[in-house]
């Protein structure tokens, strides 16, 4: 009996020493060390918020900015995430609809620092990026702003980035080619948000400077009118040569539908959120609808060094071409990633803003569907001016 015990004692023995040893190996194996494809130890996840319209007018437009910021995030992902400081870490997003509302915006934005403990908040429209600067700074997160308007790195915010090019490299470009093909009185109908009464006050000095009369101007409320015939049929009342249209891109198209419809001739000053190509796909494809517009250049006719590969791979899962929402997003995912890398931190907002410049110059060449030479002590995205029009129902791709 007392061998038998011994016998049993050492069995017990033996399969610990083995258990333990096990463990010990399993520890150290390199899949279970490098699963994220990198040397160092996991940092965890990082949190990207988002505050766009997911729903409403705008829906089409939030989207696409969504669709290019995640897109990026799986990508970085999928290449085994990011090496800073020794550790490896991922990304997520997380989204919130705003419904195109600068309150909800700000809502949104204290959620997402609060309950996601996000460092880093995306938004596609100015309004929006204004509500959020009131608090930004004092809740330490970076406001990663889509939009063109000049104004909100004209702030002082030390926590801002512009990712689009300014608008107001656009005024004289613009005004120049429509006073020149179809006259001088222009129609004022942008959008009723804060980017479109930004856009309208920078632009009619230009126009009246060169000789120009604004013979008709209101605004138009994408968040709640669907019916643009009487704004419209009382703007051509004035007889315009031009008409100063613009917001998100399908309702945009909507407003030169019905003037053509009412019998309008003229050209199309386009604000650089509506886009060509989209507001062609809204009309069938037909680009004679929206002869004589001027606007920015659509992505599918750009030739930067990673635009036909990203085309490629957006193309893999929709059904249509990809915007320029969608691309600058995903570019700038990537340079932020690219400044956290340089920085050496990823949640010192401060130190990740001064390497923002060095993240856009780090950008890897397959990356830049749009090129981005540096960024400004402003924060905002450096870029080449390049403006397009439609002639004889063709795009003209004019400047680098």
């Amino acid at each position: 009996m007392h061998s038998l015990k011994k016998v049993l004692f050492g069995g017990l023995l033996f399969l610990l020493i083995f258990i333990v040893s096990a463990c010990g190996n399993e520890e150290a194996s390199p899949d279970a060390e490098g699963s994220s494809g990198s040397s160092g130890e996991s940092g965890g996840e990082i949190t990207i918020g988002y505050s766009g319209p997911l729903s409403g007018p705008a829906a089409t437009y939030g989207e696409e900015t969504l669709k290019g910021l995640e897109m990026a995030v799986k990508d970085i992902n999928e290449e085994g995430g990011i090496e800073v400081d020794g550790k490896n870490y991922t990304f997520a997003v997380s989204t919130l609809d705003d419904k195109y509302l600068p309150n909800e915006t700000a809502a949104n934005a204290k959620r997402l620092v609060q309950e996601e403990d996000a460092k880093f908040i995306y938004s596609p429209h100015s309004g929006g990026i204004y509500a959020m600067q009131v608090f930004n700074e004092m809740e330490d997160f970076v406001i990663m702003g889509y939009t063109s308007e000049p104004g909100v790195t004209d702030q002082g915010n030390t926590l801002n980035v512009r990712i689009p090019p300014r608008y107001d490299q656009y005024l004289e470009p613009f005004t120049e080619y429509e006073m020149e093909r179809f006259g001088e009185k222009i129609a004022f109908l942008p959008t009723a948000s804060q980017y479109g009464k930004d856009w309208s006050e920078m632009l009619q000095p230009v126009w009246e400077e060169k000789g120009g009369e604004v013979v008709f101007n209101e605004s138009i409320d994408f968040s709640k009118d669907t019916d643009f015939q009487t704004i419209v049929s009382n703007a051509l009342e004035q007889d315009p040569d031009v008409m100063f249209i613009g917001g998100p891109s399908e309702p945009t198209a909507l407003v030169a539908k019905q003037a053509r419809d009412l019998g309008f001739e003229g050209g199309f000053l386009i604000m650089d959120q509506a886009k060509l190509d989209e507001m062609a796909a809204v009309l069938g494809g037909d680009y004679s609808m929206l002869e004589g517009a001027i606007s920015t250049t659509p992505l599918v006719k750009s030739e930067f060094p990673g635009t036909a590969e990203y085309v490629a791979k957006y193309k893999e899962n929709n059904d249509r071409d990809p915007s320029a929402e969608s691309a600058f997003h995903y570019v700038s995912m990537y340079v932020l990633a690219e400044a956290m890398k340089a920085a050496g931190t990823v949640d010192d907002t401060k130190a990740i803003m001064a390497a923002m410049d060095e993240g856009a110059k780090n950008l890897p060449e397959n990356k830049q569907v749009y090129t981005v030479p540096g960024v400004g002590e402003d924060g905002g995205f450096g870029s080449m001016l390049r403006v397009s029009y439609i002639e004889d129902g063709e795009i003209i791709v004019v400047g680098d």
